[in-house]
């Protein structure tokens, strides 16, 4: 009878999860101070410096509850040529009546425009078309592309500008602060953030001979002649991660490309608790997979094996067996230390890493589970047709 050597087994999975996770973590720990951070003192322009007209376009639906304090934010930016366009794209609640009242307020005249949106084309994402039409609106030298409930510093867009000019970038991506006022959220927002760091290099964005690039729905800056380049968001009008696949549209049309990180400049509390979190995710997560039922099961397996494993083998494993499986634990502990200090959150999230995996793991399969049981994505009261954005993945 053969004898099957489970301690072997655990010596050849806890040393691949070691080995799986040093990469990332040491490229981490050798390259993420490389990407610049705008509150440092010399990406303050000088007083007389010469900058370009910009208009800042600000999508709204259904966002009573923050469009507010994210235009009066606008509004107080400490920039000398540009305007706000705010777009309702058909919104139900009281965003409309908000808007409209900061629009006649006389801190508002000649800086912010607002635009009403009744019907959706046909052939366009709600979110897109408000982004596109609020473009066509003006044409000034550079544009920003921001959420509407994100809250920006006065001098944000003066050092953004300021950077993006003096690097010649094309498009600038700035990381927007997410205030976490829950375990919850800090535990679903920090997962992503240590996860990305297998798919995504921030510091090789610049790089035009590398294959990264980025695009935050927060804060993407980019030159009028950078967006027409790329055919303006009519060539994304179905795209449901919009944002990424602009940074992508950038990168594919060899311009030049740029990510920065600036604490509190721009910020926003992005979900409310780990529902909330979980909500959102799941309009992106089955489009971010290209719409396939194969990468959703794979990467459902791959994330168990990634960030559960380590930890029960640590648990489970007999004597000697476990410091591979100790290895893979610190190398996540030292990710989410080293990301954590761009999100102000502590070292001991780590912790919560295999809880994170199984619920970003539900969040996924659930993505997936309703797209295809309805035949559609249901963003905001709105529903795309499956067949549809299909033909765009």
């Amino acid at each position: 009878m053969i004898v099957f050597d489970w301690t072997l087994l655990y010596w050849i999975s806890g040393v691949l999860l070691a080995s799986i996770w040093l990469v990332p973590t040491l490229q981490l720990a050798l390259h993420f101070s490389e990407v610049a951070d705008l509150t440092q003192p010399n990406w303050i322009p000088p007083s007389d410096a010469a900058l370009p007209s910009l208009t800042i376009v600000a999508p709204a639906r259904n966002e009573e509850a923050e469009i507010e304090p994210a235009l009066r934010s606008l509004l107080k930016l400490n920039y000398p040529q540009f305007e706000v366009v705010a777009v309702n794209d058909r919104s139900t609640d009281q965003t409309v009546a908000i808007m409209d009242r900061i629009a006649v307020e006389p801190a508002a005249q000649g800086k912010l425009r607002v635009i009403h949106v009744r019907d959706l084309p046909s052939g366009w994402l709600g979110k897109v078309h408000a982004m596109w039409l609020g473009a066509q609106q003006t044409s000034t030298d550079w544009l920003l592309f921001t959420d509407a409930d994100c809250v920006f510093h006065h001098d944000s867009v003066r050092r953004a500008i300021h950077y993006a000019t003096t690097t010649r970038a094309d498009h600038l991506v700035l990381f927007p602060t997410a205030h976490m006022k829950t375990l919850g959220e800090r535990m679903m927002i920090g997962f992503p953030q240590v996860m990305s760091s297998f798919a995504m290099r921030p510091w090789k964005v610049r790089d035009p001979n590398a294959r990264d690039h980025m695009g935050v729905g927060a804060f993407n800056l980019l030159s009028r002649k950078a967006y027409n380049t790329i055919g303006t968001y009519e060539k994304l009008r179905l795209e449901v991660v919009d944002d990424i696949k602009l940074g992508e549209a950038i990168k594919k049309a060899g311009l030049r490309q740029d990510v920065v990180f600036g604490p509190d400049l721009v910020s926003l509390r992005w979900a409310v608790g780990a529902a909330g979190v979980v909500a959102n995710l799941e309009k992106n997560l089955f489009a971010f997979l290209q719409f396939r039922v194969s990468l959703v099961l794979g990467v459902c397996a791959v994330t168990f094996f990634l960030c559960v494993c380590p930890f029960l083998g640590l648990l489970l494993a007999p004597g000697w067996a476990r410091i591979p499986f100790a290895v893979a634990v610190a190398m996540i502990a030292l990710s989410y230390t080293l990301t954590g200090r761009y999100m102000s959150s502590s070292p001991l999230l780590f912790l919560t890493c295999p809880i994170a995996a199984l619920v970003f793991a539900f969040a996924t399969l659930q993505s997936a589970f309703l797209a295809v049981r309805d035949g559609a994505i249901t963003w905001r009261g709105t529903k795309y047709s499956l067949v549809e954005l299909k033909k765009k993945a």
